[in-house]
């Protein structure tokens, strides 16, 4: 792979927003890093599952390497502009990364009630309508 990826779930209301916020606000300028849909992107190729993908947003690095949930948060923004970058590394603090990983896994469970959020947001991929 050339370019590292962020992977995101396309069917979420929410992670679709935030997935606008990183391309518009975050990427810089160029082609950095690629932003797309798990559901658009070739999963087999990257080394995830749709699984995976759906469960957490994930990162796929230019070398390979997989980052999930916070760990992928702070990788695009590490990879970002530079007023993203330390928020990105402070994230990666052990005792930080612990804290944000609850609050990534509470507002994963909770993305259906979040602003943007849709009911699919609350169903596993195979349980979504088409």
């Amino acid at each position: 792979m050339t370019t590292s990826v962020l992977i995101y779930d396309g069917d979420c209301g929410v992670c679709t927003k935030l997935s606008r916020f990183v391309t518009t606000s975050v990427r810089r300028r160029g082609a950095d890093f690629a932003v797309s849909a798990y559901q658009d992107a070739d999963l087999d190729a990257l080394g995830l599952t749709p699984e995976q993908s759906d469960e957490a947003l994930q990162w796929v690095a230019a070398d390979g390497r997989i980052s999930s949930a916070q760990d992928a948060v702070a990788r695009v923004l590490l990879a970002g502009r530079a007023p993203f970058k330390p928020l990105g590394a402070v994230i990666l603090v052990p005792g930080i990364n612990a804290l944000a990983g609850v609050v990534y896994r509470w507002v994963a469970r909770n993305r259906h009630r979040l602003p943007g959020g849709t009911p699919a947001c609350s169903l596993p991929a195979a349980q979504r309508p088409s």
